[in-house]
């Protein structure tokens, strides 16, 4: 069984062809597209499938968008993507459009032991639903729910939830974020532009020009976190120390409300980036630090996600689940 699946983005979209073989998922050919470049998301995937000469029946893709009724619109794209119009278009027999952590959920399942690094070991027993929250170019969240023998993925928007400053110096940072946005989210602050913001909060605050070094880059986001990591700009230390706190108080805030006893999930393309920032004190003590239900955070596993292919295992396994749903 040959599956199509693609991970689909405001800035990129990513497809690629999966097989079954002796019951695991295994990626035959991947590619990487502009979104911005194409019409729609069925002309990629026709050009792609042009381009490797291959037909499939299935196909799954995961949006960065709330999905109703096999349909949706991706923000910063003049998309409509719907599922019907793309099984045409395709010539496909089944398909499904699922929310992007969703199918990063459903991917857990297919990773190995290498693909993870413990940032904390919880409870020797853990068991239980499970959530997953990810910072990348925006801030995703799904929970697993356990009915006692799996776990079955689903869909939040919780990243779009509104933030809530705990001090002084955050307090200042809501209420400047709120001068341009006027819904200050956690997805505001906790994503690549949401470092971005970091940043330019603490310049503003502590009266700094944008450096040269700066000015001078090609993604601001990743030029702020290696200057932090490599302890070459002291302001971009702050701004990275700060954001790694807030993801540890929302992976908390998002375990609270999942109770999620079996186990949170660090996904995402910014954790394997600044992995020796979330395994030092400040994410755990953040995540843990929810007053006196301290000694229930410190019994939940947690755990950063190292491969960037999960969200494409997952779209697979969904696919291959559903087709073979009684």
């Amino acid at each position: 069984m040959i599956i199509l699946v693609g991970d689909v983005g405001g800035t990129h979209t990513r497809l690629a062809l999966l097989e079954v073989w002796e019951g695991h998922l295994q990626i035959v050919t991947k590619k990487v597209y502009r979104s911005a470049d194409y019409a729609s998301l069925e002309d990629i995937a026709a050009e792609y499938l042009a381009a490797v000469d291959a037909k499939c029946k299935t196909a799954c893709f995961g949006i960065a968008s709330p999905i109703k009724q096999q349909t949706c619109r991706i923000i910063n794209l003049p998309w409509l993507v719907d599922a019907a119009v793309i099984k045409a278009r395709l010539e496909l027999e089944k398909i499904w459009l699922i929310n992007d952590l969703e199918a990063a959920a459903w991917g857990i399942a297919e990773l190995d032991q290498d693909d993870f690094c413990t940032l904390q070991e919880g409870s020797s027993d853990a068991s239980g639903n499970r959530c997953i929250i990810a910072a990348g170019t925006g801030l995703g969240e799904a929970g697993l729910y356990w009915d006692g023998t799996c776990h079955h993925p689903f869909a939040t928007e919780g990243g779009h939830a509104g933030f809530a400053p705990r001090n002084a110096l955050e307090f200042d940072l809501f209420k400047h974020l709120t001068k341009s946005f006027g819904h200050v989210s956690w997805e505001r602050l906790l994503s690549g532009s949401g470092l971005v913001a970091i940043y330019h909060f603490l310049l503003m605050r502590n009266m700094q020009p944008v450096p040269a070094w700066l000015a001078d880059a090609n993604h601001e986001a990743a030029a702020i976190s290696q200057a932090a990591i490599d302890h070459t700009c002291t302001t971009s230390i702050a701004a990275l120390d700060l954001f790694v706190t807030l993801y540890g108080v929302e992976a908390g805030n998002l375990a609270l409300k999942h109770m999620a006893m079996g186990g949170v999930y660090i996904g995402g393309g910014i954790a394997p980036k600044i992995l020796p920032k979330l395994q030092d004190d400040a994410f755990l003590d953040a995540f843990n630090n929810k007053g006196r239900m301290e000694p229930l955070m410190q019994a939940m596993p947690v755990t950063a996600i190292l491969n960037e292919n999960v969200a494409l295992y997952g779209q697979a396994r969904y696919a291959w689940v559903q087709a073979n749903a009684v």
